[in-house]
């Protein structure tokens, strides 16, 4: 039964890491530069990571809120517990937040 949304999720996880790959580039490099920095500004580098992070869970939790909203009660958890689990194993920094 619930293998009637993978498909989709796998559709709509494709269409946003192609519509933000600049925000998912952006996630590379601000770990990169936290990874990098000297300890006295490893606290800052690590803020701006979550931060895009937090900006890339926000979009996805838009994108699967948006579509579960136009699905009955019993079929939208369905599709949530797809879509969670998808994200966590196809981008899972963008995961961690997902309820």
């Amino acid at each position: 039964m619930r293998a009637r949304f993978v498909d989709l999720v796998g559709r709509q996880l494709t269409l946003f890491t192609q519509e933000h790959a600049g925000l998912i580039d952006d996630c590379e490099t601000a770990l990169r530069a936290y990874n990098r920095a000297p300890r006295d500004e490893a606290e800052e580098r690590y803020g701006d990571y979550l931060d895009l992070v937090g900006a890339g869970t926000d979009e996805l939790l838009r994108l699967r809120d948006g579509f579960a909203e136009t699905l009955d009660e019993e079929a939208a958890e369905e599709y949530r517990e797809v879509f969670n689990r998808a994200v966590r194993k196809r981008l899972p920094r963008f995961g961690l937040e997902l309820d």
